[in-house]
This record gives structure tokens, C-alpha cells and sequence, in this order.
């Protein structure tokens, strides 16, 4: 019985660590402060991102943000899936992990599992630089489908500074029509 509580209690605490490990971020990452979640609403375009499981062979790839009554935000990730040539789109909510004018938030797409979702880098609220929970998760935003090269080149020097590869940086096409966007 006392091996139980032990056991129950390791886990809890592994548990524990796992969820607050995913809501962090890479040691030299710094998130934007001052930050206005008001004005980062709105719908988003992946310009690029370091592939992972989630987003396998989608491409244009799109973010919408919204403000739910809570004060959490709500997330709409849409792409278009070059495999199984569809539209796909998952919902989630990204709470602030702490001081609201600090763009440090987590995000849920499945249930109580939470990841970083960092603003380190933002022009005039027009392009975003976002890290993730570690040096796996990377993506350059944009309020249009492009981007100018000087804020491009700014946001890989900053990558590479915190410690990036940024050669492994998937540069997302976006020629298509969403019409899963609102």
C-alpha cells in the first residue's frame, strides 16, 4: 500500500515536470514585453516553420486568434494537406503563462497538454518570430502571405542567435484560398 502512494506520488510529480517543460522555452529566448494581445488577434500566415508531426505536408498554412470571454485566446490552425489534398483545421485555446503584457503564452490543441507559444521577435504587430518549447519548434509569421526580406533576414539572425538551425526551416507556400478562414 505504501509502494502505491510512493509510486502515485512519482508520478504526479513526473507528470508534472513533463506539462511545465512544455510550456517553456529555449534558454536564450526572450519573449516580447509590452505586449498588446489585442492587436496580435486576427488571422496569421505561416511564412515558415521547422516541420513537426502536427503540421506534416501542410501547406498554406494559416493561424486565426481570437479573444474568448475568459481572457484566453482562442486558436484556428487551418493548411491544406498536400497527401491527402485537403483542408484540415484543429481549434485550441493559449493562455498566458503569466504577465499578460508578456508574450509568453501556452497552447492547447488536445485536452489538458499544454506548449510554449512565444513571441521573441514582432514588427508592428505585421510579422511575428515565435519559439516554441525548445529548439525543435520555430515559426515565422506574417499578416500577408509574404514577407519582406529585411524582416526574413532579421528573424533567421535572431534564431541563429538563440541557437536555431535555421536550415531546417520549411518555407511554406501560400497560393491557395483557405476556405476554412472566416
Amino acid at each position: 500500500m505504501k509502494n502505491k502512494t510512493i509510486f502515485k506520488r512519482i508520478a504526479a510529480c513526473v507528470l508534472l515536470c513533463f506539462m511545465a517543460s512544455c510550456t517553456s522555452m529555449p534558454e536564450r529566448a526572450q519573449p516580447v514585453s509590452q505586449f498588446d494581445v489585442n492587436r496580435y488577434l486576427g488571422t496569421w500566415y505561416e511564412i515558415a516553420r521547422f516541420d513537426y508531426r502536427f503540421e506534416k505536408d501542410l501547406d498554406n498554412a494559416m493561424a486565426e486568434y481570437s479573444l474568448n470571454n475568459d481572457g484566453s485566446v482562442n486558436v484556428i490552425n487551418s493548411g491544406y494537406n498536400i497527401k491527402k489534398k485537403k483542408w484540415v483545421s484543429v481549434n485550441g485555446t493559449a493562455k498566458f503563462r503569466g504577465d499578460k503584457s508578456v508574450a509568453a503564452l501556452k497552447v492547447s490543441f488536445f485536452g489538458p497538454f499544454y506548449a510554449g507559444y512565444n513571441v521573441i521577435a514582432l514588427e508592428d504587430y505585421q510579422y511575428a518570430l515565435v519559439a516554441g518549447k525548445n529548439l525543435d519548434y520555430l515559426w515565422i509569421l506574417s499578416r500577408e502571405k509574404n514577407i519582406p526580406e529585411n524582416v526574413k533576414q532579421n528573424f533567421i539572425s535572431k534564431a541563429r542567435e538563440i541557437g536555431y538551425d535555421t536550415s531546417k526551416l520549411i518555407w511554406v507556400k501560400q497560393d491557395r484560398k483557405n476556405p476554412l478562414k472566416k
